[in-house]
């Protein structure tokens, strides 16, 4: 069955260059990872500094693996430093 997720970031707005460097290293290593069917940078349209990572996994294990990538790793330990807040992850199923 697919994993949703929705992870939502708060960057301190001094960093959002940097946030953005950041998050497209992510983004495109990540892209590769087998399992990923989905996984998109949105920033929000009227809260500066506020990101939004839509992914859609092939399954729960695919996403598994994906936390322990080195390149997820280094993206969490770069962006602590920048962001305002707590990550806020929201993960489901799709039931229609």
């Amino acid at each position: 069955m697919n994993l949703h997720i929705i992870a939502l970031f708060k960057f301190n707005e001094n960093y959002l260059m940097e946030a953005v460097e950041l998050f497209q290293n992510l983004v495109k290593e990540t892209r590769k990872e087998e399992g990923c069917l989905q996984y998109d940078l949105i920033e929000d349209k009227d809260n500066k500094g506020t990101f939004f990572l839509i992914e859609l996994w092939e399954s729960v294990e695919h996403h598994n693996r994906h936390n322990g990538q080195d390149h997820l790793l280094d993206f969490r330990r770069d962006a602590s430093r920048m962001m305002e807040s707590t990550t806020e992850v929201y993960k489901g199923f799709k039931i229609y």
